[in-house]
């Protein structure tokens, strides 16, 4: 009996890192910003739905009025980066500003992309990312390796589950990892204030030198809210 409670207890137990082995090819990466200042834009659906089987990120963008914004405790500067790389407009009060990408690999000859994270340990999750650019690929790329909070819907009155981007990572990488080391990202990545550690994971992609997707994957090692 003792051996069994044990053996339950060991498989109740979250594995000590998660990656996207064995994860259907991602295609899509929809990415939802709003403004610090529209706590009504996190209560309202989005304008539009993303393509099935997408991946989806939440950003908060700062605001201009700073700390003061309703919704300053969430934003990350990094939005705004995210924005200028799809020379996408800032997100004005009481409106989203959407975009969908599309990844141009195809099943053969195509990029390879790797994402894994580890435990949350004092306030950092560990996290990798691990490119293998299609033969004849040059570049220049860049790597852009996400802290994600999954959140259910009626999570603060929000209408629809959120994926919200809690940390970045971005980085021009080289097509191939190197010989003496396996990834071209990895970091220990500070969990904010506030978020849970359960419910965070990794969505990690790449874009070319045009700012075009052209791989991605996720990982968590949570379930789903």
């Amino acid at each position: 009996m003792f051996a069994l409670t044990a053996q339950a207890a060991a498989a109740a137990e979250p594995p000590s890192s998660c990656s996207s082995d064995g994860q259907a090819a991602r295609r899509w990466l929809a990415e939802r910003f709003i403004s610090a200042d529209c706590p009504e834009c996190w209560t309202a659906a989005p304008p539009a739905a993303p393509p099935r089987g997408a991946i989806v990120l939440d950003w908060v963008v700062p605001a201009d009025s700073g700390d003061d914004a309703p919704m300053s405790a969430v934003a990350r500067r990094e939005a705004r980066q995210r924005l200028d790389a799809q020379s996408l407009p800032m997100p004005e009060s009481g409106h989203f500003t959407q975009s969908q990408s599309q990844s141009e690999s195809e099943p053969i000859g195509r990029h390879r992309l790797r994402v894994q994270h580890g435990l949350a340990l004092g306030g950092y999750v560990g996290a990798s990312l691990r490119f293998n650019a299609k033969p004849g690929a040059k570049g220049p790329f860049i790597g852009w390796l996400a802290l994600v909070e999954w959140l259910p819907k009626g999570t603060e009155g929000s209408p629809v589950p959120r994926q919200l981007v809690r940390n970045l990572l971005t980085e021009p990488i080289a097509p191939q990892p190197s010989a003496d080391w396996p990834y071209q990202l990895w970091r220990p990545m500070n969990i904010p204030e506030g978020a849970r550690a359960e419910r965070l994971g990794v969505v990690g992609w790449v874009t070319d030198a045009h700012g075009r997707l052209v791989v991605l994957a996720q990982a968590r090692c949570a379930a789903k809210p």
